[in-house]
Order: structure tokens, then sequence, then C-alpha cells
């Protein structure tokens, strides 16, 4: 059988694809999460020790290189890091569930108090502790992304979704407020993970396409978003969900480097959209191709995404923690065999 040779280590690959260049194949990569129940069977890491537990939480990480073959190795499993470093409470979970928020307890901007402590609260000095153990570990070859969630996110755990999106509408000044405090503390976790050897962030925030606007990305969240990414220091990607289409131009006037979105979006017109000034990232989808679909599914849908251009193809987001391995493999697979039949001037589908 023939074998394509890889003349990238996966770190050269995945940063390569990060910034528009030139790549032996396309790179396989997963920014928001990339765990499942039998992967924490296979390391002995559980959730929710592996939030709060530095090297399981690099433990549990490293088999997105080690057992699926991803690019990429991203440690920050939950979404409430930097939240609970604030002192939001928050229910960690168990192995078959994420964590959420008990309680929204600010209903004032000028409540929030960013503490001195705030990195090294346990949920914040266990994600840097866990960058610098899976940096000395794989540094050299494989790209470690850190991941930190910016304002608009922060206040929908701090507010409360519906509180915060009311105030967009019927006090937008206290609205932007909440942003401007809250953006302190987004980048002060984005700034310690890349000290601590992230080689690149991922930038969540919220303004989920199916809750909000283009119009209101535009309004509330793109100077922020101009401004994180001169201030941050490294390659950055932003995730939002849902249908996004319509943000794109403004995410790219945002300067990101790249866009993990969500399979909503068509890639094809993602692509026409982004250009070649913004890096794409996704789109399997979650819960009917990689929880529910066969091998074969994932393999028509990456398949898809790489004929449309997208520069890293991955899941749409956080999989799913029953997804069966068989279809996450599935996309580093395709991803290998496509490069191959492309040399042979073959058939890809």
């Amino acid at each position: 059988m023939l074998k394509q040779r890889e003349w990238m280590t996966p770190k050269r690959r995945f940063l390569s694809a990060l910034f528009g260049g030139r790549v032996d194949r396309t790179p396989v990569a997963n920014p928001t999460s990339l765990v499942t129940v039998e992967l924490m069977e296979r390391t002995g890491a559980y959730f929710p020790d592996a939030h709060l537990d530095a090297e399981k939480m690099a433990r549990l990480a490293a088999t997105s290189y080690e057992v699926l073959g991803f690019d990429t190795i991203m440690p920050v499993f939950s979404a409430h890091t930097e939240s609970a470093a604030l002192g939001v409470p928050v229910d960690w979970g168990d192995k078959m569930s994420w964590p959420v928020n008990t309680s929204h307890p600010i209903t004032d901007p000028e409540q929030i108090v960013i503490p001195d402590s705030f990195l090294e609260e346990p949920s914040m000095r266990t994600v840097l502790d866990a960058i610098k153990i899976l940096r000395s570990q794989y540094g050299d070859r494989v790209a470690i992304i850190g991941k930190t969630y910016g304002p608009w996110s922060l206040a929908y755990h701090l507010v409360g979704t519906e509180n915060f999106l009311m105030e967009t509408i019927l006090n937008p000044d206290k609205a932007r407020r909440y942003l401007e405090v809250l953006l302190e503390a987004s980048l002060l976790s984005a700034k310690a993970q890349i000290k601590a050897g992230a080689d690149a962030i991922l930038w969540g925030d919220h303004a989920t396409g199916d809750l909000v606007s283009a119009e209101y990305y535009r309004d509330f969240l793109m100077k922020v978003h101009q401004y994180v990414t001169r201030e941050v220091g490294a390659p950055i990607i932003l995730h939002i969900c849902g249908n996004t289409t319509k943000f794109i131009p403004y995410i790219v006037e945002a300067g990101f480097d790249a866009f993990h979105f969500d399979s909503k979006v068509d890639a094809k017109l993602a692509k026409e959209l982004a250009g070649n000034k913004m890096s794409l990232i996704g789109n399997i989808n979650n819960p009917v191709t990689l929880l529910a679909g066969t091998p074969e599914d994932v393999k028509k849908e990456t398949l898809y995404a790489i004929e449309a251009g997208v520069e890293i193809v991955g899941p749409e987001c956080a999989i799913p923690l029953t997804t069966p391995l068989e279809n996450i493999l599935a996309i580093t697979e395709t991803a290998k065999e496509y490069q191959i039949h492309k040399k042979l001037g073959g058939e890809t589908q």
C-alpha cells in the first residue's frame, strides 16, 4: 500500500496552515475540546479530576495526538476556567457531563473584581501547569493550543445569558461596560497560557449565530476583537457556534488568524467569504455525523471541507463525550488519504 510521505512535523503543518502557507497535507485539529469517555478510560484520567489536576489534564489531552493522530493538543476541556477564577460557583460534573455554572452572581459591571490571585486560582493554575507539561513533552513536535473565553462568554457565565442579552437591548452602554471589565481577565488568561508554552490561542466568544445577529457582532464585539488580535501577541483562533455566515466578513476585519466554524455554515461559502485573509478550521458536524454517523459519513464531510479549501479540518466544536473513536479517526485518515489520491490523480470520493 502506498504511504504518503509526511515531511512536516504536526506542529509545523498546523502553524503553516494557520497562516495560509504550504503543507504536506491538510492538518487535523480541534481547538475547542477533543475528549471522550473512552479516552478517559484509556488514560485513567477522568472528569471531573481532569479539570483541576494538571497531570491528568495533560495526560488526557495528549490522546488527541497519541491516539487520534491530530496535529494539535489542547488541554482546556472546560468553558469555565476564567469564570471559576473570578469566583463564579461551578459544578464540575462527572465523567459523563460538562461543568456548569450553578449561579450567575453579577448584576452590575462594577461588582466585578479581578483578584490579584486570578492566575493562581485552581482552575487557571491547572491549565497553566498542564500546558507547561505538554510543552515539555511535545512542544518540539506537536502544536499546543491554549483556550481562553472572551468577555462575551464570561458575561454569560457571570451575568447569565438571558440577562446579558437583555442588557444589550435595553442598556447597551452597560453591556459594553461588562465587556470592557471582563476583557482584562480574558487577556490575562491568554497571555499566561502563551507564556506557559501555548503556540496559539483559541478565543471562544459565544455571540452565537443562533442568538445574535452579525450586526450585533459588528457593533459590540468587532472593535473588542480588533484590540485582542493586536494585544495577545500570538496566533489566535476565534470560535463562535451557530450559523455565522454573515459574521465572517467582520471576523476577517477583526484580524483573527483563523476562524473555527460550525457545520451550520457551508464550507465553500465560508471560504469564499474568508478568502486568503483568514484560515478556516472545522467544520465536521458533531451530533449527526461524528456522534451518530459512520466513518464513511465522516469521510464525506471531511472531503467536502478539504475540497472547499478549509485549511485545517476537524470537528465543529467540542465533541460529545460518547463519540465513537472510529469516527474521529476517520477525519485523520481521510486527510492523509486525500493527499495520496491527489498525487495519483485518482478519485477522492
